[in-house]
């Protein structure tokens, strides 16, 4: 058999998505060291497969924020609701996506001497997605027109640094969001 035959290559991608679903839940769990060794043993292939499909362990990191991202701003598009409350279920997504991927982020940062093209273009990115959605509300009235969504990003960035866990945070986000209304 070639060694480009569509049943190698379908085989490859199941194998690219078994290392990033076990990835991704690795990386979910607060606290636990995840060594590629350990992203193999769970995604049940060898250390040649893992390598083959992510050379290092920043190439990994990367494909899993990338896709965090791509999900964060297709959500942009899915939203439903008044503008307002279509903007502010898109903010709540993104609350979740960054609480998820903040270890993702944070190793990213570390490994990098600097935020790197990879943050650099994945905040531009989901700033793309989000802006309509902020402008929609804010012509309709719904919420206030004094904020940009870099103001309000890094309003619930601000919000996920405090430590608790998500029952804890949670209402301090709804507060904060419920700010963002008009009166």
């Amino acid at each position: 058999m070639p060694a480009t035959s569509p049943v190698q290559r379908a085989d490859a991608a199941r194998n690219r998505e078994r290392i990033l679903a076990a990835a991704r839940a690795g990386f979910a769990e607060p606290g636990t060291p995840l060594s590629m060794a350990e992203i193999a043993r769970r995604a049940g292939v060898g250390m040649a497969t893992l390598y083959r499909n992510f050379p290092g362990r920043q190439d990994l990191l990367e494909a899993l924020y990338t896709d965090q991202v791509d999900a964060v701003c297709a959500a942009a598009a899915e939203v439903e609701g008044s503008p307002g409350n279509a903007l502010i279920a898109w903010v709540h997504r993104f609350a979740a996506f960054f609480a998820s991927k903040h270890q993702i982020a944070a190793e990213l940062l570390a490994q990098a001497e600097g935020p790197g093209p990879v943050l650099d273009r994945s905040r531009e990115r989901v700033l793309a997605a989000g802006r309509p959605l902020l402008a929609a509300a804010q012509e309709a009235g719904e919420v206030r027109g004094d904020l940009t969504l870099e103001q309000v990003l890094d309003m619930v960035i601000a919000v996920s640094a405090i430590h608790g866990d998500p029952e804890y945070s949670r209402p301090i986000l709804q507060t904060a969001l419920d700010g963002l209304r008009r009166g």
